[in-house]
Order: structure tokens, then sequence, then C-alpha cells
């Protein structure tokens, strides 16, 4: 049975209780999980950097590159402090003050991670409460370097650690890290059909905009480096969360990339890379997330700077900034070079809920990212997951696949592939996780892709499919006019009315009732006689009505009726606000003949105001995978029933016997 390493190190939980509330474990536990990797890490080659650096004072710092060259490790950090965390136990009266020399000896790229974490104040309180030597202890008895654990297997170690953490923080794991056969597939499937991988030293940057503990970076870096062990691979990334910005960036800083490429920001504020576009792209946002912390900012964005920003297509309501991150992930994205058969274009992968498909009518916000997406044609396949993937959520989630130059035979289509199918039960769950991909999945899952063909689990469809138009079908406002009582209780409720004199509002309340009596419940349905009548009963009450205040009390008194009179406004029939619809056209559907064929037959006083048409775009995934199936003869179900009905029978005849 192989060592868990994470159990262990969360095991350390034993020595703080009592003297740490729970959610404060992690805390301690993730930075001195950094430390004991990057001590680790750094053993092999410990002492020819001491060798390396002398007894002299350093500053500014050695450089990285002459440490790297004559010390003969290649990362872009080192500790030049002769302790170790082992040597650090053999002198507990001043462990405090080495551990802490320790840490700040390590190179500037490295304690900017552990000032994140204040790890200084973590060493001062565990000392204060006589802590320090136990944790130091626990953490020296497990072996992190690279040989032992590897970067994919560190990875998991870091990620099962935040979500212990974030379990007993509350909080949401699955904002910091994406489960592995997820990564796998949205990997899997960005780098397909790349051009020019298996070139020679080729140079590739791949960014994630949500890096979390930087679990879609490294597996992306190990697949390119497995298919082609010459490439030049540059990760890149932005993350809101200190914990696993510091995991992250200490992850990076082990794999030898530059420490300034991992980021501490928002994303959607703060958006670091300025100006930089990529050849692949991936992130995982938060699902469902709102944005009114990045409201001010993000507006302002939307507002002057337009399409040269990257939100120029619109802005989702403020409860979801899902389209949000979809948008900024495309504007990362490298834009095509024609005519340079070296220049790659940009290709990307972002996971969401199902909101960003269909969420908002025509017009919204929502809808216009739909429709500018597909008309750009930057959407090339969206696949449908299984539920119960994630850590944090059971719900249905979908990957968007994008590419800033399709191939010629994918332009102006979008390939829908259903995997809500493909899963494996785990034997046991983690946290709402409880189905993964295999690998047999992914292999089908590419298969698909690949062969972009038409399938039980895949569709292509035109962009113009996803689009349409939302018109608004009027009809012409017909009414009767009476003095029935909820008719006049209708007047005496307007707005319109409100500052008028009390006592006259009652005597027309009276003259209205008195006219409704009269008329002993006959309506009219001629305006200009009954608006003669009301001016009447308003002016023996001694109020005076204006145009406005005269046409509202008619609205009020007046019903609709097929059989009524039509009413007119400046020569043209007026909308009956009430009977007022909207239909939605597909795309490639002329409206007034869609009109005439679906409406007017039963409604043949309809029109159309062309003013409020809106157009809109809706990717109806699970439409368009739906399969029905029909009920049970009925036959079957009362034979059933009868079988049913037989043994509740025989079983009350044994009781009676």
């Amino acid at each position: 049975m192989s060592f868990n390493h994470a159990q262990f190190i969360w095991s350390a939980a034993d020595i703080l209780r009592g003297t740490y509330k729970q959610h404060q474990y992690g805390d301690v536990i993730l930075p001195f999980t950094v430390l004991s990797r990057l001590d680790s890490v750094l053993a092999p080659t410990k002492a020819k950097v001491l060798e390396v650096l002398g007894d002299g004072e350093w500053d500014p710092e050695p450089p990285a590159a002459m440490l790297r060259a004559r010390a003969g490790h290649d990362f872009s950090f080192h500790n030049r402090s002769r302790h170790d965390l082992k040597s650090l136990q053999g002198d507990p009266d001043n462990l405090e003050e080495n551990l802490r020399d320790y840490v700040n000896s390590f190179s500037q790229n490295v304690r900017e991670i552990f000032e994140k974490y204040a790890f200084e104040d973590r060493i001062i309180e565990l000392a204060q409460h006589d802590l320090l030597l136990q944790v130091l202890q626990h953490f020296a008895k497990v072996d992190l370097h690279p040989k032992v654990v590897s970067n994919e297997k560190m990875g998991h170690i870091f990620e099962e650690l935040i979500r212990k953490f974030a379990e007993a923080s509350n909080e949401t794991a699955g904002e910091h890290f994406t489960p592995r056969d997820v990564i796998d597939l949205m990997v899997t499937l960005l780098l397909a059909h790349a051009p020019d991988l298996g070139k020679d030293h080729v140079a590739r940057e791949i960014y994630d905009p949500t890096v979390g503990t930087g679990g879609m970076l490294t597996m992306a870096d190990e697949k390119i480096r497995a298919e082609n062990p010459t490439a030049e691979v540059s990760l890149y990334g932005q993350e809101i969360n200190p914990a696993s910005y510091a995991i992250c960036k200490a992850d990076m800083v082990v794999k030898g990339q530059p420490i300034d490429n991992i980021v501490l920001g928002n994303t959607l504020t703060q958006p670091a890379f300025r100006g930089r576009t990529f050849h692949f792209a991936l992130s995982n946002p938060p699902f469902g997330v709102d944005w009114k912390q990045s409201r001010k900012v993000v507006e302002e964005e939307h507002a002057v700077r337009g399409f040269d920003g990257r939100f120029g297509p619109g802005l989702p309501r403020v409860s979801d900034g899902s389209t949000l991150f979809l948008l900024h992930l495309i504007s990362k994205l490298r834009e095509p070079q024609p005519g340079d058969p070296n220049a790659s274009a940009g290709r990307g992968a972002i996971v969401l809920n199902g909101s960003p498909l269909f969420t908002g009518g025509a017009g919204s916000g929502e809808s216009n990212i739909r429709k500018w997406v597909l008309e750009q044609d930057y959407l090339e396949a969206i696949v449908a997951l299984p539920t119960d993937m994630f850590y944090n959520t059971g719900i249905a989630t979908y990957v968007w696949l994008l590419n800033k130059d399709k191939p010629r035979e994918r332009r102006g289509k979008v390939q829908l592939i259903d995997a809500t199918g493909m899963f494996e039960k785990m034997r046991k769950s983690i946290g709402s996780k409880r189905r993964q991909l295999s690998a047999a999945h992914i292999a089908e899952l590419t298969r698909l892709f690949d062969a972009f063909e038409e399938s039980k689990h895949s569709k292509i469809f035109r962009i113009e499919d996803f689009l349409y138009r939302t018109i608004t079908v009027e009809r012409p406002l017909r009414l009767n006019y009476g003095f029935g009582p909820d008719r006049v209780e209708r007047v005496l409720a307007l707005r319109q009315l409100a500052k008028a004199d009390g006592s006259l509002l009652e005597k027309f309340r009276e003259g209205l009732t008195e006219a409704g009596a009269a008329d002993a419940g006959a309506l009219s349905t001629s305006r200009a006689e009954f608006s003669k009548r009301v001016s009447e009963i308003a002016d023996a009450a001694g109020l005076k009505l204006t145009a406005a205040q005269l046409k509202a009390v008619l609205g009020a008194l007046g019903e609709h009726d097929d059989e009524g009179e039509l009413v007119m406004k400046a020569g043209k029939p007026e909308p009956s606000a009430d009977l007022r619809d909207t239909e939605n056209v597909p795309w490639d559907q002329d409206v007034e003949e869609y009109l005439e064929r679906e409406v007017k037959p039963w409604v043949p006083d309809a029109w159309i105001d062309h003013s409020k048409t809106k157009e809109g775009a809706e990717i109806p995934f699970t439409r368009h995978f739906y399969e029905y199936v029909p009920p049970r003869p009925l036959e079957e179900i009362d034979a059933e029933l009868d079988e049913v009905l037989g043994r509740i029978r025989a079983r009350l005849e044994e009781v009676k016997g």
C-alpha cells in the first residue's frame, strides 16, 4: 500500500488541535507543506550552493543563472541558509530565530510566496505556544523530493490539502482546483489538431486566468513535453486566492518557470499580461458567482473601451460572471497571422455551467455575448460532462472549445458532444464528486471530436441554427366601457388622480356609481359617447380632468372586447398591451412570412412592431440530444397492478387466517 502523503501531512492538525481553531489549520499546514517541498527540492544541491556562495555577503542577491551554472541545478531560486528542516531541529533553543532566518534566506522570488501566507506570523504563534518544534519534526519526516513525489502527485497532494482546508473553513473548495480527469479531457482536446507541436524546439505559451493551484498548466506542460521533449513551454497564470496563488507559484518555481509568470490579483479588474496573447488558454472560473465587487471597473471598460477592450459584446447580469471570463479568455488567444506559417492562432478551453448556454433572452447581455462568439466563429465545440464531476457541485457542466482560426471544414459550424453518460463511479466520493472520466472515455471523446461527424453522441450545427429574432406581435386595442363596481374602484386607484381633492373624488365616485345603476350593467362600445358621459359626470362633481387624466379614466373603465370599438392613435390602431406577445423566429426565416404562416391564421388582425425586434442566440444543448421514451402500454401497467393487488390480498388472507 502506497504512502498517503496528504493524509500524513494533514495529521499535523493533531498537533494544532486545541490551540488553533479547525478553520485555521490550513494557515499553518499549507505553508509548511510548500516549505517542505522546496527544502526537499534543494537538498541534493544544497552543499554545492553553499560552496558557491562562500562566506561572503551578497548584496544584491547572487544571480540565479550563476548559481544554476556553478551549483548544477536548474531552479530559478536558492536558499543561502546553512540550515535545512532537519538541521533546524538540532538547536531547539534558537529554533524560532533560525527558522525565520532560513525562510528569509530564500531568494526574493520564493520569499514572496511565504509573505502571502504571513508565514512569519505563523512561526511566532507556534513558538509562543511551544508547538514549533513538534510541527517542524512532523514535516521533516516526509520526503517530498520530485524523485519521490512527482509534480503531478504533488499537485494531487496540494489539492487534497486545500479541499480539507476548505471543508474546515466552510469555503468552496472547487473554486481553487479542477479534478484531474476533467483537466485531462480539456488539455487533450485543446491540443488535438494543434499545428506544429512536433517541430524541434517549438515554443508555446499557455495561460490560465483562474489558475488555482496550477493543475491545468501543469498537465498541459506535461502533455506537450511528452509529445515533443524539445518543446519550450512557458506557463502563465493569475489567481485571486492568496493560498492557491502561493502553492501554484511554488510549483512553477520548482518547474523552473519564470517567477513573474504567476500573478496574484482579480482577473476581471486587474488583468495581468496586458497586451499579450497566448497559444493556448484554459480556465475553470467559479460557477454562478456574482461580480458586484468588480462591477464599477468592468462597466467602465465596457462603456469606454468597447470592442477595443474585453467586454465589448455585452455584460451579463451581475448575479453570474461566467461569460465575463469567457470573453476575457477569448481576448487572450493569439490572432491568426495570414501568410505566416509559423504563427499559430490561439485555442482555448473553459469549463462553464449551463447558464451561458441559454440564460437571457434576445437583447440581453448573455445573449449578445453568445451571438458575438458565434458570429466571430470562435466556438469550435461544446462537450457536456456528466453530473457529479466536481468537488463542490453536482450540477451539469460543459467544456467550451474555442479556436481563433478553425480548420476549413469546421468554419461556420459548431460541434456538440454529449458525454453525460460517459463516466465510471468512484469507489469513494470526494465532496460532491462521485463520478470520473476514465482514460477510455477521454479517448472516445477525443475520437468523436477528431471525427467531426454526426452520431448518437455528436451533432454538427451551422452557426445560424443557434441564432434567432424575437419579434413583438401586436393586436389592436378593442374596448367596451361601463360603470361596474370593479371598474369604478380602478378609477379611484389611478396614479393620475392621486393629487386630486378627496371630496371631489368622492363626488366623482358617486356619479360613476349612479351612472352604473342607471345603465343596469349595460356596456358601451362607443368611446366618443362614453368619453362625453364621463366628462359630464366629472364636471358635475366639480372635478376638472386633463386630457391625460381623462384618457387614464377611460382606460380604467374599459375592458378588452373582440367586438368592441377599435381604439385609434395618430390614425393607426392602438396596440393592446394585454394582448401583446413575442415569438422567436429562426434566423434564416423571413419574419413577415412567419407571421402570415404561424400567427395570422389564428389572429388575422395581428402585426409586427419592427421597432421592438431583437436579435438573440441560444444553444439548447439538451434539446438536441433528447430521446423520446414512449410510455409503457396500459396493458403492461394493468397486469403489474393486478399482480401487486394479488399479493396484497394473499397477505391479508394470511393475516385473517
